[in-house]
């Protein structure tokens, strides 16, 4: 599948707003995680899914980028992890927006998908990384002492909050999809 210049733009717009909401992160979670999330959506719903696997695989570098994530940095594998989450949101999306009619199918494609991705970094991050290389997270800790809080609050932040941030991120995108798709028919029919 090959890009237009519309949609490449369109693109590389949602990723500013993403990298930009980056800033953010260290304020909340809560506030961030619905913004990335979002503009994997929108990049899945207006572009298709190369544009959202493109956000789906710049967000989590940029993030470090801007947090400096110690679990990021102990356990180099969260990297394609999260890429893999946010991907299966993209692929949820892509996959059911069509197949529950006009008016359920992007909601139900936008709730399996934030399951789905919730439950892939839930499993993964909490039976597979953390027990693994969990204690390499010590060595980038300033005080190694924290490392069970961090491993504690790391557990939550791979299940429950990005389910949370997901979910948020989708009704977020429902909203602004709404007129978008409107404007995007209005300048198909045009040409």
């Amino acid at each position: 599948m090959k890009l237009t210049a519309k949609q490449i733009t369109a693109t590389a717009l949602l990723l500013a707003i993403c990298i930009i909401s980056q800033y953010f992160k260290n304020m909340s979670v809560y506030i961030t995680g619905p913004i990335v999330n979002t503009t994997i959506i929108l990049a899945t719903l207006a572009c298709g899914p190369i544009s959202g696997i493109i956000l789906s695989i710049i967000a989590p570098i940029t993030a470090f980028f801007f947090t400096g994530s110690p679990i990021m940095a102990a356990i180099p594998l969260m990297f394609p992890v999260i890429m893999i989450g946010n991907c299966i949101l993209v692929f949820s999306i892509h996959l059911l927006k069509n197949k529950f009619g006009k008016k359920a199918g992007i909601p139900v494609a936008l709730l399996t998908g934030s399951i789905l991705k919730s439950v892939f970094l839930g499993l993964t991050v909490i039976l597979v990384l953390l027990p693994l290389f969990g204690d390499a997270i010590a060595t980038k800790l300033p005080k190694p002492e924290m490392l069970p809080v961090v491993l504690a609050t790391a557990k939550v932040t791979f299940s429950v909050t990005q389910l949370i941030t997901a979910l948020l991120g989708s009704l977020l995108a429902m909203i602004i999809w709404a007129p978008v798709k409107k404007v995007i028919s209005q300048d198909e029919a045009v040409l």
